[in-house]
C-alpha cells in the first residue's frame, strides 16, 4: 500500500513538475500549432483540389467549408506559436477574444458540414430545403450575439463567474454542433448504405469530409 502511495506522490509530482515547466508548456504549444497546421494544408489541398476539378460551380457549401477550416486552423496555429506573447496582450479581454473566437470560426464550420449534410439529406428525400440556410444564419447570429455580450461582460466585471459562463456556453455550442453532426450525419450514413454499388462512386467527397472531419476533432 506504502509502494502504490509513494508511486502516486511521485506520479503527482512529475505531473506538477511538467504543467508548471515552461519548456514543456512551450512543447506542448508547438505540437498543437503544429498540428493545427497540418490540418490547415490538408483543407487548403482539398479546396484547391475542388477548384481545380469543378470551378464553374463557384463558391459551393462544400468549398467554403474547407475554406473556413483553412483558416480556423492556421489562425489557431498561430495562436499557439504566439501563445506566449498572446498571454502579454493588455487588457485581457483581447486575450479572451483572441483565444475564442477561433472556437467560433471553428463552430460556423461545424455547423457548415452539417448544413451540407443536412442540404443532401433532404435533397435526395425530396424535401424542401428552404429553412436549412436560414436556421444557420439564425443560429450563428444568436451564437455569436451571445459570446459577444459574455466579453463584454467580462471587459466590465472580469469576475470568475462571468469567466466560467462564458466557458460554460461554448461547451454548449460545441455539443449543439455535435448533436446537429449525430443526427444528420448518422442520417446521411444510414441512407446511403441503401445506395447500389454502382451508386457509390460519387460518394468519395463525402468519405474524404468525414477524414478531415476526424483530423480536425484530434486536432481540437
Amino acid at each position: 500500500m506504502s509502494a502504490s502511495s509513494s508511486a502516486a506522490a511521485a506520479l503527482d509530482a512529475w505531473w506538477d513538475d511538467v504543467n508548471n515547466s515552461p519548456v514543456w508548456q512551450d512543447r506542448t504549444f508547438h505540437a498543437l500549432a503544429a498540428l493545427y497546421g497540418v490540418v490547415a494544408v490538408v483543407a487548403l489541398v482539398q479546396l484547391i483540389r475542388i477548384e481545380c476539378r469543378v470551378p464553374e460551380f463557384g463558391w459551393t457549401t462544400q468549398k467554403v467549408f474547407h475554406f473556413l477550416n483553412f483558416i480556423v486552423n492556421s489562425v489557431r496555429s498561430t495562436v499557439f506559436v504566439l501563445r506566449r506573447n498572446v498571454q502579454l496582450v493588455h487588457p485581457e479581454i483581447f486575450q479572451h477574444v483572441l483565444i475564442d473566437l477561433p472556437g467560433l470560426a471553428f463552430f460556423t464550420t461545424y455547423a457548415l458540414l452539417v448544413l451540407f449534410w443536412a442540404e443532401i439529406y433532404y435533397q435526395a428525400r425530396a424535401m424542401s430545403t428552404d429553412g436549412l440556410r436560414p436556421a444557420f444564419y439564425t443560429i450563428n447570429g444568436v451564437i455569436y450575439t451571445i459570446q459577444i455580450v459574455l466579453w463584454l461582460l467580462t471587459w466590465w466585471k472580469p469576475v470568475q463567474a462571468v469567466i466560467i459562463l462564458s466557458k460554460m456556453f461554448f461547451a454548449a455550442t460545441s455539443l449543439f454542433a455535435a448533436f446537429g453532426f449525430l443526427l444528420y450525419g448518422g442520417r446521411l450514413f444510414l441512407m446511403l448504405q441503401r445506395f447500389p454499388v454502382e451508386s457509390k462512386g460519387w460518394l468519395c467527397d463525402y468519405h474524404m469530409l468525414w477524414l478531415l472531419l476526424d483530423q480536425m476533432c484530434n486536432a481540437g
